[in-house]
């Protein structure tokens, strides 16, 4: 269902509005896209909100210089936060860049995501941090990988 690729529309009844440009109702579109499902044509089938036409427009990346002294399982406690969207783990560079933990955050303001990340650094005891507001959105492409045979598949 090549209508599909560009989303669900952005209405109370998106399967009802899909169903009125493919001459079927809305129950026929969901069985159908169950049947794809079913037969390995569609492998997943999931939402993706744009943040941006619902009012979250404060976007951070943190990295968090937590240091050895540090619970060793600080990642898993950052990423158990509401507030925390992704939670990653990566090497230091040693000298260059010494951040360890980083945290996703998403907000309708900059002034609330910082007021959310000074709450965790006062509950984690980690001062040491440094916060990355995005500036743009790029287009968000699914993990696409090529075959074999050179075709594209996600």
């Amino acid at each position: 269902m090549e209508i599909l690729e560009g989303g669900l529309p952005f209405v109370t009844e998106p399967f009802e509005e899909i169903a009125m440009q493919l001459n079927m109702t809305g129950r026929e579109v969901i069985e159908r896209i169950r049947n794809l499902q079913s037969e390995g044509i569609i492998r997943r089938f999931r939402a993706r909100i744009n943040q941006r036409r619902v009012g979250i427009t404060a976007n951070a990346l943190v990295a968090w210089k937590c240091g050895d002294s540090h619970n060793v399982n600080m990642g898993s406690l950052l990423a158990s936060f509401p507030c925390v969207t992704h939670c990653y783990e990566r090497l230091p560079v040693p000298g260059r860049w010494e951040y360890t933990i980083y945290t996703v955050h998403h907000g309708y303001s900059r002034d609330a995501v910082l007021d959310e990340i000074r709450m965790l650094a006062d509950h984690i005891h980690v001062h040491d941090y440094v916060v990355l507001f995005s500036t743009e959105e790029y287009k968000r492409v699914p993990n696409v990988r090529i075959g074999e045979n050179g075709s594209t598949m996600s």
